[in-house]
């Protein structure tokens, strides 16, 4: 199977799950965004996850061609580069946080754009 197939079968539902779990929760997610910050084991542990979620998906498939395989090109860049962050700089996170949770529109757009994109992935992985 194409990598850039199985990438989007892979991160379309994970997208779609995500985003639809951030809509239909926001109260427990509203909590979620203030507790995480607190715990820097956590934010360590998240960073490392994030990390290797992201180097592996730019391993295997750093494709920059102009179709929608560069969609999962660009997903990977941006998880190894928030896994960075999280990482080297977990104090961006708190700041970020604050912002987000002053503001949760900020959460909600973005991340009803990232279902439309979920759902196109899902149906390049799964009907191509």
């Amino acid at each position: 199977m194409d990598s850039s197939i199985l990438l989007a079968r892979l991160i379309g539902p994970y997208i779609i799950v995500i985003g639809a779990s951030i809509i239909f929760n926001q109260k427990i997610f509203r909590k979620i965004m203030e507790d995480f910050p607190k715990d820097p084991s956590l934010i360590f542990v998240t960073g490392l996850l994030t990390f290797i979620t992201g180097l592996a998906t730019v391993l295997f498939h750093n494709i920059w061609v102009a179709d929608w395989r560069l969609i999962v090109t660009i997903f990977g860049w941006l998880v190894l580069i928030k896994g960075v962050f999280l990482v080297v700089l977990p104090g961006t996170l708190i700041k970020a946080t604050k912002i987000y949770s002053d503001n949760f529109k900020l959460v909600l757009i973005p991340w009803g754009i990232m279902i439309l994109i979920g759902i196109f992935l899902t149906i390049k992985g799964y009907i191509n």
